[in-house]
């Protein structure tokens, strides 16, 4: 289904943005359709040189998977935007991955992060600000 359809089918209104994880994009859809996986983060300065816009609370998203099929909706709930090194323990946890602990967040993020960066020729510090995002399931294709 792509992911025209399931807004279409949703019967919501509005505008949405629909997407991927960068990063093995089957597994971490997987998490959020189970609800496992209720966050994500990306980097603030990569949105801003991209000219992309910054999520913000009431967003809505449709996450695909690595084929570009749309598996479920997501509503943003919450935003904060803060250094790497601040990131919290309960937003590790609400990333669902690993073993949830902020140990496993910041080594995986990381590589993330620096990968990122280096698409904007900026090297990665722990002061690198992150957009940590929040999100409900609404709605799965299922």
């Amino acid at each position: 289904m792509t992911a025209e359809q399931l807004w279409k089918q949703s019967g919501l209104s509005g505008e949405y943005e629909a997407w991927a994880f960068t990063d093995v994009p089957d597994k971490l859809a997987a998490l959020v359709c189970e609800g496992t996986k209720t966050a994500t983060c990306s980097s603030y300065d990569v949105c801003i040189a991209e000219n992309e816009p910054i999520p913000k609370a009431g967003d809505y998203s449709i996450i695909l998977d690595s084929k570009d099929n749309a598996v479920c909706i997501v509503r943003t709930s919450k935003i904060t935007i803060c250094p790497f090194k601040d990131v919290t323990a309960e937003h590790a946890y609400k990333e669902g991955e690993g073993d949830r602990s902020l140990e496993y967040w910041r080594e995986v993020h990381k590589e993330f992060l620096e990968s990122e960066l280096e698409t904007i020729n900026m090297p990665f510090s722990e002061e690198a600000k992150v957009i940590c995002e929040e999100f409900e399931l609404v709605n799965i294709t299922a």
